[in-house]
């Protein structure tokens, strides 16, 4: 790949509680990205509400209209098992990598 078209991604690492306190700084930093090449790294979470769940989904249909790439890595197991319980398939995050 030419050196001219590479772009960096910016990973984010999810915090261990991604509860409604912390909904607030998820979607800043999110909204801050879009268009960009991010990387969201989730093998520190240890539970997820409701409200993250929503940004992050409305972040990959934000990441999927612009044709950036978005991609998920290292989902913790209490990550994959608090999706679950949302009613979410862990699979639908790691299946979901948009290129530019």
């Amino acid at each position: 790949m030419r050196a001219d078209v590479m772009t960096r991604a910016k990973t984010l690492l999810l915090p261990p509680d991604l509860d409604g306190v912390a909904a607030a700084s998820l979607f800043e930093v999110l909204s801050s990205s879009v268009g960009g090449h991010v990387v969201i790294d989730g093998s520190r979470v240890e539970q997820i509400g409701g409200l993250c769940l929503q940004i992050l989904l409305a972040a990959v249909t934000t990441w999927k209209a612009d044709g950036a790439t978005l991609e998920f890595t290292n989902l913790s197991l209490d990550l994959v098992a608090g999706l679950e319980l949302l009613g979410i398939c862990p699979q639908y995050f790691l299946e979901r990598e948009y290129l530019q």
